[in-house]
Order: C-alpha cells, then sequence, then structure tokens
C-alpha cells in the first residue's frame, strides 16, 4: 500500500512540474491627473486602482511589475500591497519577456504599463500582432494570457 501511495504522489509531482500553467495579466494605468509627463492619478484613477484589487484578489500573484511613472505604480500598489509583493520596475522596450516567463514559469503575475505599451507587450510575448494601441478614454482593458506546456491561449476583458 505504502508503495502505491508513494508511485501516487510521484506521478502526482511530476505531473505539476509539467502542467505548470503561467498566466500574465496585463492593464494600462488607470486615470491620470493630467497630461503632463509624470503625473498623478486623478480621484477617479485611484478608485480604479482599488478596483484592480478587487478584480484580482483571488488571483495568486507572484509579482506586480510596473514602469517607472507614477501614474503606473500607483495603479499598481494597492493589488501589490494586498498581496504583500515589492513592485518591480521594467522598461517596456528592454524588458526581456522570455526571460519573464523563465522566471515566472507556474505563477500568475501582473504587469501595468501604457496605452501603447500593454498591447505591444501582449503581441510580442503571444508572437502575434492582435492588439492596437487602447485609446486614450479606456481605462478597463484587462488582458490575460495563459501559458501551459507548449499551449498559448489569450483575451481581452473590457469594462464598460
Amino acid at each position: 500500500m505504502k508503495k502505491i501511495l508513494y508511485v501516487l504522489a510521484f506521478m502526482l509531482l511530476t505531473l505539476g512540474a509539467f502542467g505548470q500553467t503561467t498566466t500574465i495579466y496585463l492593464i494600462r494605468h488607470a486615470e491620470k491627473v493630467d497630461n503632463s509627463k509624470n503625473p498623478d492619478l486623478s480621484k477617479v484613477g485611484l478608485e480604479r486602482a482599488e478596483h484592480w484589487k478587487t478584480v484580482l484578489a483571488q488571483v495568486p500573484l507572484k509579482a506586480v511589475y510596473s514602469t517607472d511613472f507614477l501614474r503606473t505604480v500607483q495603479t499598481a500598489t494597492p493589488t501589490a500591497t494586498s498581496k504583500n509583493l515589492e513592485i518591480i520596475k521594467y522598461d517596456p522596450k528592454t524588458l526581456d519577456l522570455e526571460q519573464l516567463k523563465k522566471e515566472h514559469k507556474g505563477q500568475a503575475i501582473l504587469i501595468v504599463g501604457h496605452s501603447n505599451t500593454t498591447p505591444d507587450l501582449v503581441n510580442r510575448i503571444i508572437n502575434q500582432k492582435v492588439y492596437a494601441p487602447i485609446d486614450d478614454t479606456v481605462f478597463g482593458n484587462l488582458y490575460i494570457i495563459t501559458i501551459s506546456g507548449n499551449e498559448l491561449s489569450h483575451q481581452l476583458l473590457q469594462e464598460l
């Protein structure tokens, strides 16, 4: 009986190692106070940042990435704080996506970017040109990329 339990435990561990699913959530920063170079979030933007925390509350995030701008960091902060995670700063132009996928294999992560960089990152990760830059008035897009073995899926959820 013990032998069967050991074999069963080994099989479950092996399946877990090969069946790891990586999920990457990507959002644009929330509404900003003005159009200056590095603005804070507006009151509505701060509320949206809190909303993202609620939306992602049940997601077991292991990392939160943000560009080094006030608006993106302020968007990421409520979610990162609720998960006891430090925000990892990244540059969308130099982010090594293969290294990112390798480092976070089997994990869920959040990446906060901008109207142009977020869809571009999604397109680069999925290796297809599917998503256009986000309109300046749109702040509720949630892109979800799921990688399981050699299978990759992606979707865009939009709030009205």
